[in-house]
């Protein structure tokens, strides 16, 4: 064990979650990784760094790879109406509200949405969690939420105009179903093709291979009464795989692709991106909007997020303006997964982390400071 494995194992030990496993590559090349506790407290079964785990919207920045590996390929455009691929979104309607009978008021769209919509939450495609408006169309439309992977979950409205706002939601499981329609593959079998493979990511996937079951980390939840195991899986037999948050993968799998985006498109000499490619999916790609704190409307599921108020959004990349205490630099990349996994990747210091447990609701305090922590400490040996 070196000395950063060792710092980092001892800081992992102290955190108040159910486990956790980690890992983070240095300027130097030298790949750490470590865990500690357990992944499941129903039988106290050791995590370590190969658990597997849910890495929920961690999954968006994968989709969006692949969607500009199809921008490269000229099958996609950013900017053209992505109703030429999908026809389905052409006739989109935006919710402005419910009127006095309790009724959705819907209205068509004045502006056709755009792949740098899509990728960029600027779409007006939100998310029920962070949006009451949303919740209560759910409700009264008796629509499917997101994790159910039923195609009728993204039967939505938006609920502003495209390219007009920033709101964080379902766009990307759009953008992969556009790449589902330009390439003639489902998207789990393009992901393998095109980025899993050619970059030595074994572990991830829609479906969990009964070889990695003995590994998997089981989903827990912070309640008054303590962290309790519960029951939950995205279903293994979707009617659609969900770009947009329905990968399974390993804390050293994820680093492996946050590796390639550090290094400009390639990976152990295997290149699935162009350098200019990546260099424009690290930059602010949504003009003057900036990202908005989301305040949650379902406490079981995720906790108020407030750290995101004047982020820009890259493709598709939360992207810090500003330095951060931890040490990570002003336009480095980021994002989260619901359970509490998150990561983020320094192009001007060469450094990339990832971090993962499996609790609920999102942004729990106590994963927030064990990820600032391992963060402060990846920079501090660094």
């Amino acid at each position: 064990m070196t000395q950063r494995t060792d710092r980092i194992a001892q800081l992992l030990s102290t955190g108040n979650v159910p486990g956790v496993a980690v890992a983070a590559v240095f300027p130097d090349g030298e790949i750490v990784s470590a865990a500690a506790g357990v992944r499941d407290v129903a039988t106290g079964a050791a995590m370590s760094p190969d658990s597997v785990v849910w890495i929920a919207s961690m999954t968006k920045a994968i989709t969006a790879a692949a969607a500009m590996q199809q921008v490269e390929q000229g099958k996609l455009s950013l900017d053209a109406p992505i109703a030429g691929v999908l026809p389905q979104l052409r006739d989109l309607k935006v919710l402005e509200g419910f009127d006095a009978g309790g009724k959705p008021k819907l209205r068509p769209a004045r502006v056709p949405v755009t792949l740098r919509h899509l990728l960029t939450h600027s779409s007006g495609f939100v998310y029920d969690m962070w949006n009451a408006d949303m919740s209560r169309y759910l409700e009264l439309t008796g629509t499917p939420g997101i994790i159910s992977c039923a195609n009728a979950a993204l039967d939505l409205p938006l609920v502003f105009e495209p390219g007009s706002a920033w709101d964080y939601g379902i766009g990307i499981d759009w953008a992969g179903k556009a790449v589902e329609a330009v390439s003639g593959k489902s998207l789990g079998v393009y992901l393998a093709d095109n980025l899993f493979r050619p970059l030595g990511m074994r572990d991830t996937g829609f479906r969990i291979r009964d070889d990695q079951r003995a590994r998997l980390a089981r989903m827990h939840a912070r309640t008054p009464e303590g962290i309790i195991a519960i029951d939950f899986e995205i279903p293994q037999a979707p009617e659609f795989e969900m770009g947009g948050g329905g990968l399974y993968s390993t804390v050293g799998d994820y680093l492996r692709f946050t590796r390639m985006i550090l290094e400009g498109g390639v990976l152990d000499g295997v290149r699935v991106l162009a350098a200019p490619t990546v260099a424009q999916m690290s930059q602010n790609a949504m003009g003057d909007l900036r990202c908005r704190a989301m305040k949650s409307v379902a406490p079981g599921s995720t906790n108020d997020v407030d750290f995101l108020a004047g982020m820009q959004w890259g493709l598709s990349f939360l992207i810090n303006p500003e330095a951060l205490p931890t040490g990570r630099s002003a336009g480095s990349l980021a994002w989260a997964g619901l359970a509490n996994s998150y990561f983020w990747i320094d192009p001007a210091k060469q450094v990339a982390g990832v971090y993962a447990t499996q609790l609920l609701p999102f942004f729990d305090a106590d994963a927030v400071a064990q990820f600032g922590a391992f963060e402060t400490a990846v920079y501090q040996m660094a």
